[in-house]
Formats: C-alpha cells, sequence, structure tokens
C-alpha cells in the first residue's frame, strides 16, 4: 500500500535538532512560507540530494536515494526531483524519478492537481514568487530577461517560478536551497549569486545558508568553492 502524506504545513513543523549545538530550528511565516534559522538534519540531506541529482552519476544518485530515503518528507524529495529539470534538465529529472520510484516503492500519483490551473493563474503565482526571490532586482530582471527573448521571460514566469518553484508542496525557502546547490554544481554563477540572494528573500537565515554551501563544498572542485565564497560574500555586502 502506498499512501502519499499530505504536504507539510510550514509554520507547525516539528524541527529537528541542526546537530551543531542542539538548537532546535526556529520558523515562522515569512512571504508567505518559513523562514529557516538553524539548518536541520533533513532540509541538509534535501540540500545534498538536489546537488547529487543536478551533477552526479547515477551511481552516486543511488546512493543519495538510498540515504534521503526514510530520512527526509518524500514529498519534498519529489518536489526536488521535478524541479530538477529547470537547473539539469528532463533527463536527469526523468532518470532520477525513475531511480526514486524503484528505491522508495512509492507509486506517482494518479493525478497533479497543479494541471488543472490556467497559464493566467500560474502566470500570477510565477510572478509572486519570482519576485519574493528577486526582490529589489525584480523588475530590472523582467526587463534583462525580456531583452534576451520575451518567450524566455514567459516560460520563466509562468514554466519556472509558476508551475514548478510556485508549487506549494515545499516551501520556498527550501527549495531556494536546492536551487543553489544545483547552480553551484552546475557552475553557472550568475544564477548561483542570483539564488543566493534568493535564498535570503525566501527566508533562509545567512547562517542556513553559509551551512548549505558548506554541505556541497565536497561535490564542486576547491576553485569552485572559493569563488563561491566570494559570491556569497557579496550578497552579505561584505
Amino acid at each position: 500500500m502506498h499512501e502519499t502524506p499530505s504536504p507539510r504545513a510550514a509554520p507547525d513543523l516539528a524541527a529537528r535538532s541542526s546537530g551543531t549545538g542542539g538548537d532546535e530550528m526556529v520558523m515562522a511565516p515569512a512571504h508567505g512560507g518559513v523562514t529557516l534559522l538553524t539548518l536541520d538534519v533533513e532540509t541538509a540531506a534535501l540540500v545534498r540530494l538536489a546537488a547529487v541529482l543536478a551533477g552526479g552519476s547515477e551511481a552516486e544518485v543511488r546512493e543519495a536515494f538510498a540515504v534521503v530515503h526514510g530520512m527526509v518528507d518524500p514529498v519534498w524529495i519529489e518536489e526536488v526531483i521535478l524541479q530538477t529539470y529547470l537547473f539539469a534538465g528532463f533527463p536527469r529529472a526523468l532518470n532520477a524519478a525513475r531511480e526514486w520510484r524503484r528505491i522508495s516503492g512509492r507509486r506517482a500519483p494518479t493525478v497533479d492537481a497543479e494541471r488543472l490551473q490556467a497559464d493566467a493563474e500560474f502566470a500570477q503565482r510565477g510572478e509572486a514568487t519570482c519576485s519574493t526571490v528577486y526582490g529589489a532586482f525584480y523588475d530590472r530582471l523582467r526587463v534583462n530577461i525580456r531583452g534576451l527573448h520575451p518567450a524566455l521571460d514567459r516560460w520563466m514566469i509562468v514554466e519556472g517560478y509558476g508551475k514548478v518553484l510556485g508549487r506549494p508542496q515545499l516551501d520556498l525557502a527550501r527549495r531556494e536551497l536546492c536551487v543553489v546547490a544545483a547552480c553551484a554544481v552546475a557552475r553557472q554563477d550568475r544564477q548561483l549569486h542570483s539564488h543566493l540572494h534568493g535564498a535570503v528573500n525566501a527566508g533562509a537565515a545567512v547562517a542556513v545558508v553559509t551551512a548549505a554551501l558548506a554541505i556541497i563544498a565536497p561535490l564542486v572542485g576547491i576553485d569552485d568553492q572559493r569563488r563561491y565564497q566570494g559570491l556569497w560574500a557579496r550578497v552579505q555586502g561584505k
């Protein structure tokens, strides 16, 4: 029997120990989601999984799923698999989904309620989500992307932020930490810089983002680590 648990309501989520000082992760509403003040064990594992899905070998993906299975909310895992296609392409997302079905034994839902919405609704949700992530840079972003191609601007809002990153099954703060992981492994510095800002804007504390970067450091080269620390320092205004 395969049961699909309901998505976790962010303010009511039971916190886990960070493993660094025994303090609980304190959560509070922020931008319609949560504020992450401490990187808990479950979120840390999710961030590492996002990095491996974006850049790891098939063997590494299998190992990562074996680690998170039974440890991380399976709804969160499936949301990270879905958003992988935005940052690493459909092949990796499809392979990840296939491996997850095999390891977890969970069946796919028979229907995704998200598909019932009209593009106009996704556009509205996408604009709100993208505005949260980019904050004061949102208007400039839209102008710049339209300057590249209006189709890219529409896809970014409707597909990227509306249909995928705006899904309520995983809060935006955790999504952004996972996006940071994917961009770092893919060596996409411009997008990484933007989503380091985005993680903070979505409710992740500075210490949480710092800890997330430390988690993915072993998955990238020394030069990458130094470059990413420089980007993170710029985001913090150092």
